[in-house]
């Protein structure tokens, strides 16, 4: 997640405040699942960005996870995301964003 990605986070949890705002990534692999969780829980791990330190306590979910996948219509998801869901190693992915809300939240 970059610094630009982390500001904009910032600066919507501050004016919406963070029960309004939710974070869906799309992160391609468990690690990388598991580090913007922390990202935008408990803040920035690497303290780079403007999230260091910060912690937004934002609730955080996946594309691929099927809470959100029911919220889109299907046509769309299989539009843009069908082909994610093929490829990536789905279960571990959901499995990394779910035990980081339950460590993170």
């Amino acid at each position: 997640m970059d610094q630009v990605v982390q500001e904009q986070l910032k600066k919507a949890a501050e004016k919406y405040g963070n029960k309004n705002v939710v974070v869906i990534l799309g992160s391609p692999d468990e690690d990388s699942a598991d580090i913007f969780a922390e990202t935008v829980t408990v803040g920035d791990p690497t303290y780079a960005g403007p999230l260091a330190g910060v912690a937004l306590g934002l609730p955080v979910y996946h594309i691929l996870e099927d809470e959100i996948k029911a919220e889109i219509p299907e046509n769309v998801y299989e539009d843009q995301i069908g082909l994610m869901e093929l490829s990536l190693d789905k279960e571990s992915i959901c499995n990394a964003i779910k035990q980081a809300r339950e460590k993170f939240l």
